[in-house]
């Protein structure tokens, strides 16, 4: 049954992202995106509804037959090559004017059947998968008897997909490190508009209850453990709010720190991290991400940010002004970039206007104003 269509402006919108199995900042921006357009369809290749947050229910999502693929909810990774054929050969129903991709892989390749639908593309990144192929496997932990075979597919899923990126409208990229890629592997031109990043209404600027603090996934790409080793050298307070498969590991680590000065408090609901967000002396942000939201969340509060001088961070962090940026991406710079930082006296203030550029409602002006509507 389909559901009416939102127009603003006489613009028809349909939504298309690349799976829903998982929460991160992907979602995060379709979330906003939904609120611009909270009738418009949301076209995706598998849809895990009981790992999404249960008020997506009453969203109009449409998944694929992809759904019925054995354990694909949980382990979607082995089945990159079957995504890109799917998206190759779909096909959005005639009825709307603009397909909104937000896109991470192979939803690049949605069409429209109406051949005057225009496709306005916001990319968080060209496909990894197809374009570093070895950091995706690494990251990803795929075993390599799979590797090898999904890396002979690679050179052709390359060539598809560089077509598919002639076949889009317009380009939106997230960050200059993901304008550069576009640039570079599908020989495109994009604006950029970051994302959106959700500002605290009245935030307890200035608190400092003298601990250093980290929210993310724990994923081996994050690396945390650069920030547990820095932090078992200085012996400061170390706070990690988060999950992930690499939690045992990170765990392990900070066992093994001779002062446990290093506390992981796994997953925390809302209330917890608005008050870890309130109490931080600096967030640490020790990972190279194409935007990376969580840094942004912590300057709304007011609070620099100690990040890894690369990907978005380069487009978020003014060094000296709200944080401090460290290279190489080692403990020992990242221990000296602490110290150096706790010499300096940054302005809650500055920093927390320097966040709202970064906001929800700055990001859904600019797409409205870029797709037209």
């Amino acid at each position: 049954m389909h559901s009416p269509h939102l127009r603003v402006d006489g613009v028809n919108v349909a939504l298309v992202h690349d799976w829903l199995n998982q929460l991160g900042g992907a979602e995060d921006v379709l979330s906003v995106l939904h609120q611009i357009y909270p009738r418009a369809p949301i076209f995706t290749s598998i849809y895990a509804r009981q790992r999404m947050p249960a008020a997506w229910r009453a969203w109009d999502i449409r998944s694929t037959w992809m759904d019925r693929l054995p354990a694909v909810h949980r382990y979607h990774q082995p089945y990159m090559p079957v995504f890109a054929w799917v998206w190759a050969h779909y096909r959005i129903p005639a009825d709307y004017d603009v397909i909104l991709s937000n896109k991470s892989a192979f939803c690049i390749g949605a069409r429209g059947v109406r051949p005057d639908a225009r496709h306005v593309c916001y990319c968080l990144t060209p496909t990894r998968f197809t374009y570093d192929f070895d950091t995706y496997a690494q990251r990803e932990r795929i075993p390599p008897g799979a590797s090898a075979i999904l890396r002979a597919l690679n050179a052709y899923l390359r060539r598809w997909e560089s077509q598919a990126a002639q076949r889009v409208d317009q380009f939106i990229a997230i960050s200059r490190e993901v304008q550069q890629r576009i640039r570079k592997h599908y020989g495109r031109d994009a604006i950029i508009i970051y994302p959106p990043v959700a500002m605290p209404a009245d935030p307890p600027l200035g608190r400092d209850e003298g601990f250093y603090l980290i929210v993310s996934r724990l994923l081996p790409y994050k690396r945390v453990d650069l920030a547990i080793e820095a932090f078992g050298r200085l012996g400061l307070p170390l706070v990690i709010a988060g999950d992930g498969r690499d939690r045992p590991r990170l765990a392990r680590m900070a066992a093994d720190l001779p002062r446990r000065n290093v506390h992981l408090l796994g997953r925390v609901d809302d209330h917890t991290l608005h008050e870890l967000l309130a109490g931080c002396r600096a967030f640490i942000f020790p990972g190279a991400e194409d935007f990376g939201i969580a840094p942004v969340r912590a300057m709304a509060y007011g609070k620099p940010v100690i990040a890894y001088a690369a990907g978005g961070a380069l487009d978020t962090v003014i060094d000296g002004v709200t944080g401090a940026l460290f290279r190489p991406q080692t403990a020992e710079a990242l221990a000296e970039a602490v110290v150096e930082s706790s010499r300096v006296t940054f302005s809650p203030e500055i920093i927390r206007r320097h966040a709202e550029q970064f906001s929800a409602e700055r990001f859904i002006a600019a797409l409205v104003t870029a797709i037209g509507g």
